[in-house]
C-alpha cells in the first residue's frame, strides 16, 4: 500500500487500451495474453449503472466517463515489468489496438477514482464503504475497502452478483478460497457474513498486500484471512467449503477441471465475470468436469453461477 503522505510511492507502468464498442472482445484478448486484473471503463454500461444508482456517486461527474470505453491495467515498473510491457505492446500493435503507456505512482490511480466513490448498498445485508468515509448507520454490515491499484470495488455487476450470492451460502462455510482475489472484497465479505476462515490468491504480486490491508480494515487478522501470490493449481485438495472466482470466462474455463478437487463435500463454487454469449460454454465445461449448476444470477449482460459437484448437492448448513 502507498503511505498517506505520498512519500516512497511505488512506481508502475499504466497501460490503457481503447475498446471502441468491443469491451468483451478486448478483455478476452487480454486474458489470452495473461492479463486478467483490469480496470474496465464501459461508457454505455456506466451510464446505465449511474441511472440506477445515482445516490452512490457524486453529482459532479466527469461527463467524459460516459463516452469512453477502454481497459487499463498496471505492471510493476521494474525490469520484469518493462519486459512484460514490451511483449504486450507488440501483441497489441499486431492486433491493431490503440493504446497508451505511461509511468505512474500508486497514488495517481487511487486519487483519480476516490472522489466519486461513495458507500454502496449491495444485496440485503452489505454496504461497501470506502476506507476514508464513515459507514452509514442503517443496520447493514459495513465492508471497508481501499483497493489501491487492484480492481474490485463492488460497483461492477460481476462483483455485486457474487456478493449477493454470498449472503445465503457464506455463513455456513468453514474454509473459503478466493481465486483472483484482487482487493479481497469477496473473501472479506464471506468472513463478515459468517464464514470462519478465508484465503485469497492472485497472480498479481501486488494483490496479497492489498488484500491483507483490506482485511485489516475490517478487523480480520492472519488467524482468519491469508493472502498468497500463485494460481489455482496450488490449492488442489484444499477441502474448501466455498471457492470463489470473479475473473473472466477464459480463466474460469482453465480452472474448472481443478475445482472439484478443491471443494469439500457439499462445497460450493461461485464464478462470475462471464460476459453474455459465454455462459453456455461455461455451463457445458462445468458439467463436463463433474459440476452441477445450482443457481444463476444475471445483470447487465454479465452472468454468475453457483455450482457444486454432481455427487455432492447437499448443503453443509
Amino acid at each position: 500500500m502507498m503511505n498517506r503522505s505520498g512519500e516512497n510511492d511505488a512506481r508502475y507502468i499504466e497501460m490503457t487500451v481503447e475498446a471502441g464498442n468491443g469491451v468483451e472482445e478486448l478483455t478476452d484478448f487480454l486474458a489470452s495474453l495473461g492479463v486478467t486484473e483490469l480496470m474496465i471503463e464501459d461508457g454505455g454500461e456506466f451510464a446505465e449503472v449511474l441511472a440506477d444508482n445515482d445516490k452512490y456517486w457524486d453529482s459532479e461527474l466527469d461527463e467524459s466517463l460516459l463516452s469512453r470505453s477502454r481497459v487499463t491495467f498496471y505492471l510493476p515498473d521494474d525490469e520484469a515489468g518493462r519486459l512484460r510491457a514490451a511483449v504486450l505492446e507488440a501483441a497489441l500493435t499486431e492486433a491493431g489496438r490503440t493504446f497508451t503507456r505511461r509511468g505512474v505512482h500508486s497514488g495517481d490511480w487511487e486519487n483519480g477514482w476516490r472522489e466519486y466513490y461513495q458507500p454502496m448498498e449491495i444485496g440485503r445485508r452489505l454496504v461497501v464503504v470506502p476506507e476514508w468515509l464513515e459507514a452509514p448507520e442503517d443496520g447493514r454490515i459495513p465492508l471497508r475497502l481501499d483497493p489501491g491499484l487492484i480492481f474490485g470495488t463492488g460497483s461492477h455487476p460481476t462483483t455485486r452478483m457474487c456478493l449477493e450470492a454470498l449472503e445465503d451460502i457464506a455463513p455456513g462455510a468453514k474454509k473459503v478460497l478466493d481465486l483472483g482475489c484482487g482487493s479481497a472484497i469477496l473473501a472479506i465479505a464471506s468472513l463478515l457474513l459468517g464464514a470462519k476462515k478465508a484465503a485469497g490468491v492472485d497472480v498479481d504480486p501486488l494483490a496479497p498486500d492489498v488484500a491483507r490491508a483490506n482485511a485489516a480494515l475490517n478487523g480480520l487478522g492472519p488467524d482468519r484471512f491469508e493472502a498468497f501470490c500463485g494460481d489455482a493449481a496450488d490449492f488442489k485438495g484444499g477441502n474448501y467449503d466455498l471457492v470463489l472466482a470473479n475473473i473472466v470466462a477464459d480463466v474460469i474455463l482453465s480452472i474448472l477441471p481443478s475445482v472439484p478437487e478443491m471443494l469439500a463435500p457439499g462445497g460450493r463454487f461461485v464464478c462470475s465475470g462471464i460476459i453474455e454469449g459465454r455462459e453456455a460454454e461455461i455451463v457445458r465445461a462445468a458439467e463436463a468436469n463433474g459440476l452441477a449448476v445450482l443457481g444463476h444470477l444475471t445483470e447487465d449482460g454479465w452472468h454468475c453461477y453457483i455450482m457444486s459437484t454432481k455427487s455432492e448437492v447437499k448443503s453443509w448448513n
